[in-house]
């Protein structure tokens, strides 16, 4: 499967623009910090996406896809924390894309499991 026909890693790529777009208003000193972190962590999202899609088996792919739950769940939290810190406002486009993320990784996770049942 084409990773790039699979709407769940554009909006994993939506993310990744938008934590950017959010990350760099982060003060300087959390270059090497949050603002690192929360950057590598939403990369991990369409980039498991792409990974999985390349491997050869189902399995493979469940277990990339998963992984990207586990990257997304660090951006939201990471995220949370800016806020909580001062560094972002809440952001409700990126509010909206975290929810559609999850949504659709956890839909794909679906459907592998029922294609592999």
């Amino acid at each position: 499967m084409d990773h790039k026909e699979m709407n769940v890693w554009y909006k994993g790529m939506d993310l990744v623009e938008r934590i950017y777009i959010i990350s760099n208003e982060f003060p300087s000193e959390e270059t090497y910090g949050l603002k690192n972190q929360i950057s590598r962590a939403a990369v991990s999202v369409p980039s498991n996406i792409a990974e999985g899609a390349a491997r050869k088996g189902n399995k493979e792919f469940l277990q990339f896809i998963n992984i990207a739950l586990g990257s997304l769940s660090e951006v939201e939290t990471q995220y949370l924390l800016a806020m909580r810190l001062g560094y972002s406002k809440e952001d409700k486009e990126l509010d909206e894309l975290i929810v559609s993320v999850r949504k659709l990784l956890l839909g794909t996770r679906n459907y592998i499991r029922k294609t592999n049942a």
